[in-house]
């Protein structure tokens, strides 16, 4: 199926702008080189940005922000883990979703090139620790709201598609990227022909 995804609000880039924290940590986590080397490469150059700051990947086509197939992919896994806990919902039907998502739900384009950044959002972060409560600041790259993309879903199993709808729709509670426990990221989407 096309759907046509609209942000109803601002979402924030996730990934770390420092290439040595991008290596260290998601490289240790990656199944495939080649695909982790691809997402290197496609980080908007280090000496443009603060190191403290989360981005978007750069689309290497039109050099735009992108979300990655992979997170919207994620933000289903997100989606049906919350709805599992619903009483009557598709989502509660599932058994083993996330190898369900992984196996048999796939999103084209690999990149999804969005709108230009708009700026930046900063906000504290809080965290308890051994010795008291905690306060950083956080840093992120802003694509704004009414920002809109069009992907690709596959479902292998055609039944997969009410359940896919139903996360969908929950993206106007939860949305996409840093921060979206605050709303941010939250979207409306509608199916395209």
């Amino acid at each position: 199926m096309k759907v046509r995804i609209t942000f109803t609000e601002d979402v924030l880039g996730s990934q770390p702008s420092n290439p040595e924290i991008h290596a260290e940590f998601i490289a240790a986590n990656a199944s495939d080189k080649a695909k982790f080397e691809e997402e290197q490469s496609a980080l908007p150059a280090a000496d443009k940005l603060e190191k403290s700051i989360t981005v978007f990947h750069r689309d290497p086509k039109s050099g735009k922000p992108a979300l990655m197939d992979y997170q919207i992919r994620g933000f289903f896994k997100d989606s049906c883990s919350a709805l599992n806990r619903v009483p009557g919902t598709k989502s509660k039907e599932l058994k083993a979703y996330k190898k369900i998502i992984d196996g048999t739900i796939f999103v084209n384009p690999r990149f999804i090139p969005l709108c230009d950044v708009s700026g930046s959002c900063q906000r504290p972060l809080r965290g308890q620790t051994a010795q008291g409560e905690r306060i950083s600041l956080a840093n992120s790259e802003i694509i704004p709201a009414g920002t809109s993309f069009e992907i690709e879903i596959v479902c292998l199993d055609p039944k997969q598609e009410a359940v896919v709808h139903e996360w969908l729709d929950y993206g106007k509670y939860k949305g996409i990227g840093q921060w979206r426990n605050s709303g941010k990221g939250r979207f409306s989407w509608q199916e395209i022909k």
